[in-house]
């Protein structure tokens, strides 16, 4: 049955270096949509509005949605996608390329604690993504790839990718590359960009 669903949303704190942004629509002081997007970015505003659910209160850190550093959500989310594209552009640079099929057929080599968190939360996006989707819950894609950013970097500090043993390069390419596509997918569906370069 087609229908429309209308949610109601809590009210928004404006926080601006540390200290709150004085708003009053009775005397006209207030910060329009536009000139949030205009301060911060389309996608840092997109982002900071959906990592929460609709009737939760939101406190809209203008400084840290600005920042770009690991401490803002969605810019260390589109890094962790530009640093895997990072690794294929380092793998063409020294005349290499890799086999995706291989990578497919050598998983069983990716036996590393960071290797299998990552397999293993890899998994659950389908899962995370239909349930968004049942609940009207945008928030919880957002959440999944913040905590996908952050285990894909804690592998990329703790092992090199492209390593000499050909089957277990072809297979952490592969698992990266899965991961790539799936920060891509689910940025995608927030109308968030996922960039190649940072």
């Amino acid at each position: 049955q087609d229908r429309l669903e209308v949610l109601l949303v809590q009210f928004a704190n404006l926080w601006r270096n540390g200290e709150k942004v004085q708003m009053s629509t009775r005397s006209g002081q207030f910060v329009t949509l536009q000139e949030l997007v205009d301060e911060v970015g389309v996608d840092a505003a997109r982002f900071f509005y959906i990592m929460r659910k609709s009737d939760q209160h939101l406190d809209f850190d203008l400084t840290l949605a600005a920042s770009k550093s690991n401490e803002n959500p969605v810019y260390y989310i589109q890094y962790a996608h530009a640093r895997i594209c990072s690794v294929f552009e380092q793998l063409a640079e020294r005349g290499q390329s890799w086999d995706q099929e291989n990578g497919l057929q050598h998983l069983v080599l990716l036996t590393d604690r960071h290797e299998k968190a990552l397999i293993e939360y890899l998994q659950q996006y389908p899962e995370t993504v239909f349930h968004a989707a049942e609940r009207l819950a945008p928030h919880l894609v957002a959440n999944y790839l913040r905590e996908c950013a952050q285990r894909f970097h804690t592998y990329y500090n703790a092992l090199p990718f492209i390593v000499d043993d050909i089957n277990l390069r072809d297979a952490r390419l592969a698992l990266i590359a899965a991961t790539r596509q799936v920060i891509r997918n689910g940025l995608a569906l927030l109308a968030i960009s996922a960039p190649d370069s940072m």
